[in-house]
């Protein structure tokens, strides 16, 4: 039985209920309306796979009709109906977009017909437009950018996690990533043909995340106006990715824990139980350990969430990846807004590396926008970087030990940016011995080749 929803569109009553009987006997969906206005209005409220649309209509005409209907979704099948059928209606009507026509009094059979035609069409569409949209996500977005040590174990990590069917949950503080990790180990795993669904449970309010979630059926509440498929059914076979997860609430908790131990659900007001294969993957900025400790986070969710963790390093312990990131960045809005930037000044990369970042690389990315938006010039300028922000320094008075470990640190990162990883230049600059700066970078834990550009991959 089909259950794709097909619009029709014609002023006369009679062969409306005529067109609606005939193909609601196929085991479509059908909505119908009389008049022009109407029909735009079903069009941007309800998911459409066809729409059948008389010629002429009262007030409009059915191929002006048919354009504004595909201007809200483009990928809709409009089949013409017409009982003026001249060969210059139709060479119009298909000229100006139209899937086909029918002319009245039409075949029963060909009716169908061209409706299964282009509902294969409609289909083969969408599947297109997601794979275009997968393939984007992979190559168009470089997946996770950065050289350090500490983002390679994280890619590293994820690498080994896609490879199992594993709940994941991703730590890290706000801007560091954690939907783009997410959608990483969707595309490495065996479930990358499937959906991919991001909710983020913060953005929700408490009254209708269940709703949402899990879907409902008409009637299930005031305002359940028709049958709505939940999250979790749109993940079915694929991922199902839950940002904020610390802050949904305790009954909320308790709701999914039942699905995650009996893979089964039932949508708000449905009798049905609904199936749950997708793979859980879950974010949080804060520290759900000390989350359950406090009782705001119940214990038996979390080891069923908990199952591989992985953490994400702030920007702050990755300022090796800053130049990186900031050349990504940099070429992204020159090519959006078709401008040639050669790069940022050694003042500006200098400026970048002494930022606290506190909304780490999703700050650094808007700084860049920014900057690229407002230069005029071929190369950004430090003035242009973090014009509403100032450096905040820690003010706590440090043991001497880190306090000079710190410096170092940070020391040892800007100066191998600049030189972009040549030791001999950065020698000079800091008026030391080759192998003081091998010591180092030997301290910290850094290579020379972190540092040379022309040798990062994303």
């Amino acid at each position: 039985m089909a259950d794709e929803n097909i619009l029709i569109v014609d002023d006369d009553d009679n062969m409306l209920e005529v067109l609606r009987l005939r193909i609601a006997a196929e085991g479509y969906k059908v909505v119908t309306s009389i008049n022009a206005n109407d029909a735009i209005s079903v069009a941007k409220n309800n998911m459409l796979d066809l729409a059948l649309v008389d010629l002429r209509i009262a007030e409009e005409n059915g191929i002006e009709l048919m354009k504004n209907i595909s201007r809200i979704s483009p990928e809709i099948p409009v089949i013409i109906l017409t009982a003026y059928g001249t060969i210059e209606t139709a060479v119009e009507a298909m000229k100006q977009g139209a899937y086909g026509y029918l002319v009245k009094p039409f075949d029963h059979r060909e009716l169908i017909l061209q409706i299964k035609n282009g509902l294969e069409k409609s289909s083969l569409s969408r599947e297109v437009r997601r794979l275009k949209a997968l393939i984007g996500e992979r190559y168009g977005f470089k997946n996770i950018i950065g050289k350090s040590k500490k983002m390679q174990e994280v890619m590293e990590q994820v690498s080994r996690a896609a490879e199992t069917d594993s709940n994941v949950c991703i730590y890290g503080e706000s801007g560091t990533g954690k939907e783009l990790v997410a959608k990483s180990l969707h595309l490495l795993s065996s479930r990358k043909n499937n959906s991919f669904v991001a909710i983020n449970c913060a953005a929700i309010p408490e009254g209708i995340l269940e709703g949402e979630l899990f879907g409902y059926e008409r009637g299930a509440f005031t305002g359940a106006i028709k049958n709505k498929k939940g999250f979790f059914a749109q993940a079915n076979g694929g991922t199902i990715f839950l940002d904020e997860i610390s802050e949904m609430s305790e009954l909320m908790q308790a709701k999914l824990l039942r699905v995650l131990q009996e893979k089964h659900f039932y949508p708000l007001g449905a009798e049905k139980l609904m199936k749950s294969d997708a793979r859980i993957l879950t974010a949080t900025n804060k520290d759900l350990k000390n989350e359950v400790k406090k009782g705001s986070f119940r214990k038996d969710l979390f080891y069923r969430i908990h199952v591989i963790p992985i953490y994400l390093p702030s920007l702050r312990e990755r300022k090796e990846d800053i130049p990186l990131l900031a050349d990504h960045f940099i070429k992204k809005f020159s090519k959006e807004m078709n401008k040639n930037i050669k790069g940022i000044s050694t003042d500006s990369l200098q400026k970048l590396l002494s930022y606290s970042w506190p909304g780490n690389v999703r700050e650094l990315e808007n700084a860049i926008e920014y900057a690229v938006a407002m230069t005029a010039k071929d190369v950004i300028s430090d003035e242009l970087l973090l014009q509403t922000n100032k450096t905040i320094e820690d003010d706590r008075i440090k043991p001497m030990k880190k306090a000079k470990n710190d410096f170092e640190k940070n020391y040892i990162y800007k100066l191998m940016s600049l030189t972009e990883g040549n030791v001999s230049t950065a020698a000079r600059l800091a008026e030391r011995y080759r192998s003081d700066i091998y010591d180092l970078l030997k301290k910290h834990s850094l290579q020379p080749s972190d540092f040379k550009r022309n040798n990062l991959t994303v």
